[in-house]
């Protein structure tokens, strides 16, 4: 039996889409105890309710007041998920990168010191003292500024679509946790039905009113169920791992549900397919990303062309230096001093960039394709949420409006019926099933 499928799961799956709608957009008892409910209000004040013969372990797993609800585990996820805290150093990283874009080239000092006397010209000599400072020109600094003002946005951006992402991972886990827990307490109350109609069955073959396979075909039964609580356990189990890997709980540590499927808390969906497309094409983090690496691939093309443009260098040079001459009388000396001031120009007659500035424009149009990829995701998306919403929605209301009340009503009637012998116990299993299905 694929308990997937199963009707308990519908209603999970209700809830499921309406987070995967919320996610997609970047925005008590069950049923079946609220329908024994009403039937057995009527009974409880002349029949004392029977002690229960299954241990329940929804304790393990719910506490409606010392729970944590879904909203306390988007908060601790998003406040202790090691991933998140990674990728929020990336901003960190940007403005480091935007305070060295602000940073004007460095000057250069330079000393020289020339003399004759190595190679035997006398006592020539010469000490000179440079100071060259490069010239940002063409808009080189303010390109390479608004680069990286854009990296940071890009960063933040980034930041924002991983933290959606975890935020829809939250509500996945949280809505399969609440199928699950919703499954566990239907099974554990159809297993302790079986175990006390076990009882009777058991009293009928001792006294021989009952044939001993009927006993066997409960007893199976029981078994089944035992088994499908097991998987149900287990699914929920797996889901609750998944919470504390994604809210940084610790796994040795328990994590409890503060809600039941029923009384879950659900997000506010937009009225039309429409207008949630619309709200997720303008918030939606990834699509913002998208764009803002397209603006990043346009600002690298500008810093490139203004790197291609010719170099700029203003320096100037002291020298100070001393000549002798060879007089008739006698040798003389003399004292020099010089300012010199000059412009150096470095013609891009060879190297224009012409590399980088295909690669630039490569990505340009590499970004805008992402882009554009990313809005159709993202409109897809919704609109594939919204029809699994919608068909889920219908599924819920024909199960508790129809399926549900009737199949409950029928396992009550039959089970009395049972009791005064005029069915069969396989007539009551399959009602049972049929309940359990639905």
């Amino acid at each position: 039996m694929n308990l997937y499928l199963r009707a308990p799961v519908v209603c999970a799956a209700l809830y499921f889409t309406i987070f995967g709608v919320s996610a997609a957009i970047g925005q008590d008892p069950t049923l079946l105890a609220k329908v024994e409910g009403k039937k057995t209000d009527t009974t409880t004040a002349a029949v004392a309710p029977a002690k229960p013969l299954v241990e329940s372990v929804l304790p393990n797993y719910y506490d409606p007041q010392d729970g944590m609800s879904v909203d306390e585990l988007i908060k601790r996820a998003l406040a202790s998920n090691q991933e998140i805290i990674a990728s929020r150093l990336e901003i960190d990283k940007a403005r480091a990168r935007l305070q060295q874009a602000r940073l004007r080239p460095n000057p250069t000092l330079e000393f020289e010191r020339e003399s004759g006397r190595p190679v035997g010209s006398g006592g020539d000599s010469q000490f000179t003292v440079g100071f060259s400072l490069p010239i940002e020109i063409y808009g080189r600094r303010s390109a390479r500024v608004s680069a990286a003002q854009i990296s940071i946005e890009a960063s933040e951006a980034e930041v924002r679509n991983r933290e959606r992402v975890l935020v829809a991972n939250v509500l996945t886990n949280y809505a399969e946790a609440l199928g699950a827990l919703r499954e566990l307490d239907v099974t554990e109350r159809l297993l302790d039905l079986d175990l006390q109609t076990t009882r009777i069955v058991q009293i009928r073959v001792n006294e021989g009113e009952t044939p001993p396979l009927e006993l066997n075909l409960l007893q199976a039964e029981v078994e089944r169920l035992r088994s499908r609580r097991q998987l149900a356990e287990g699914r929920l189990q797996s889901a609750i791992t998944q919470l504390k890997l994604l809210t940084g709980v610790p796994f040795d540590d328990a994590l409890r549900l503060r809600e039941q499927i029923d009384a879950a808390v659900l997000p506010t969906l937009p009225a039309t397919k429409e207008a949630a497309v619309d709200i997720g094409l303008r918030t939606r983090p990834d699509v913002a990303l998208a764009q803002l690496e397209e603006q990043v691939a346009s600002a690298g093309l500008r810093l490139v062309r203004a790197q291609s443009r010719p170099d700029l260098t203003a320096y100037t040079r002291y020298s100070q230096g001393r000549s002798t001459y060879d007089a008739p009388t006698a040798p003389f000396s003399q004292r020099d001093r010089s300012l010199t001031f000059g412009v150096a120009i470095g013609l891009p007659l060879f190297n224009k960039n012409q590399g980088a500035k295909a690669e630039a424009e490569i990505s340009i149009r590499q970004a805008q394709a992402r882009r554009e990829f990313a809005e159709r995701a993202v409109r897809g998306e919704i609109l594939a949420a919204y029809q699994r919403f919608e068909a889920a929605s219908r599924a819920v209301s024909t199960l508790q409006i129809g399926a549900i009340p009737r199949s409950t009503q029928n396992v009550e009637t039959f089970r009395k019926v049972y009791e005064i012998g005029e069915i069969k116990i396989t007539e009551l299993i399959a009602e049972q099933r049929r309940l359990l299905d639905a």
